[in-house]
């Protein structure tokens, strides 16, 4: 099992979902005991430890011990982890391409979207002109909805890709002074910057944008008053090496490019996973296109670029789903709960790659929709008749030409 975050603690409720299926499970605290990003301090190995390491070294205790207590090597080996855990899957599939059969990684949190991440904090609440208050959140979500929901041809709540999306926030810009149903004119720039790219002025895009549909939680990156540990850790710990440093002295162009340089390939995301692919191994991608903490444009850009260094249109060893409404690794207004494992246990064990993934959203414990997610790039289009709530009635196919 995979970890989140910064690591630090082991997730034993993961491993009581993985005992539960039949499994031997294994998971690491990463290295390091306790949150944040201290530890890398003075010590820069447990960043290793943590960025690929110590999953490794798991990886080969776990093998060992099985060995040793059944008297045979597990028939498969799986990984199954969202964020950073989707992360450590495919650094795990990079560098030691054998060692898994399978591997589901959802919402991969590559280490990019840090520097976007206090980008978007300066443009956010380093003024507090430019604070948009979360009270305000809801309004905005709703004219995004008025203006987005039907694009796919269903009002349903749910933007089904947010990329069709062309809302500009200027459409609330108060009339004169301010009011809680309207945003200031230096709050419609701050919503403009969350829902763009994080671009430097030489033009490169450093990561891609939020997308619409993401209005609720915007507290998360945009929040305030300082940045979240999370991201603001790394540049800290790893970059400055100094827990003094000031966020508001970042600049885009400037320290993701430091950042990238001081890095060397140790976090850093690689699409090219051909020997994880001659290996026999099968790569299940994931994310919401409702994340509010990692860009999902950041995982479509991955499995692009994995397809393009593919003859094959449609590798037969990687399919990316992309879930309508879902948040970051799960909640959010779309369905959000799937049955992951099971679909790569076919894929893996049966050579049936899944054509579809059957996801359910619940509330208050009652399961009150369900849809398809498709493989990437196929959507789930309604069929027209029948609750659109129900799986049944909706079909993957192929976007029309001009859509995404």
């Amino acid at each position: 099992m995979g970890n989140g975050g910064w690591g630090g603690a082991i997730d034993y409720q993961s491993l009581g979902y993985a005992l539960a299926r039949g499994y031997a499970a294994s998971a690491t605290d990463d290295g390091h005991e306790g949150p944040g990003g201290a530890f890398v301090l003075g010590d820069p190995e447990k960043f290793i430890d943590f960025a690929y390491r110590s999953e490794h070294e798991m990886t080969i205790k776990a093998k060992a011990i099985i060995r040793s207590f059944y008297g045979r090597d597990p028939r498969y080996s799986y990984w199954d982890g969202c964020s950073g855990g989707g992360r450590e899957g495919l650094l795990q599939a990079y560098r030691y391409p054998d060692e898994f059969d399978g591997i589901i990684a959802g919402d991969p949190a590559t280490f990019r979207r840090n520097a976007w991440a206090l980008w978007l904090a300066n443009k956010s609440f380093k003024d507090p002109a430019d604070y948009i208050p979360p009270s305000k959140y809801p309004m905005i979500h709703q004219a995004v909805l008025d203006a987005c929901d039907t694009i796919d041809g269903l009002k349903d709540g749910l933007i089904d890709d947010p990329t069709r999306c062309r809302f500009d926030p200027v459409v609330l810009e108060c009339k004169e002074g301010d009011a809680p149903s309207c945003l200031t004119a230096r709050q419609v720039q701050t919503a403009r910057a969350i829902l763009s790219p994080a671009v430097t002025h030489s033009g490169q895009e450093i990561f891609p944008r939020l997308e619409p549909g993401t209005e609720l939680r915007w507290g998360r990156l945009a929040g305030g008053p300082e940045p979240a540990g999370l991201f603001l850790d790394y540049f800290k710990y790893v970059v400055f090496r100094d827990p003094h440093w000031d966020w508001r002295s970042f600049d885009l162009e400037r320290d993701a490019a430091l950042s990238s340089e001081i890095d060397k390939d140790t976090i850093a995301l690689n699409a090219d996973l051909t020997p994880f692919a001659h290996h026999g191994g099968k790569l299940l991608l994931y994310h919401g296109w409702a994340d509010q903490q990692v860009a999902p444009g950041a995982t479509v850009e991955l499995y692009d670029a994995m397809v393009k260094g593919s003859s094959d249109p449609l590798p037969a060893w990687v399919r990316l789903y992309m879930a309508p409404g879902m948040a970051h690794c799960t909640g959010g207004e779309g369905p959000d709960t799937f049955d992951k494992l099971s679909a790569l246990e076919q894929w893996v064990e049966q050579g049936k790659a899944p054509n579809q993934i059957i996801a359910s959203h619940n509330t208050n414990g009652k399961i009150d929709r369900t849809r398809p997610l498709c493989p990437y790039p196929q959507v789930a289009r309604y069929q027209g008749t029948g609750s659109p709530d129900e799986a049944a009635n909706f079909i993957c196919k192929s976007p029309q030409p001009g859509e995404q």
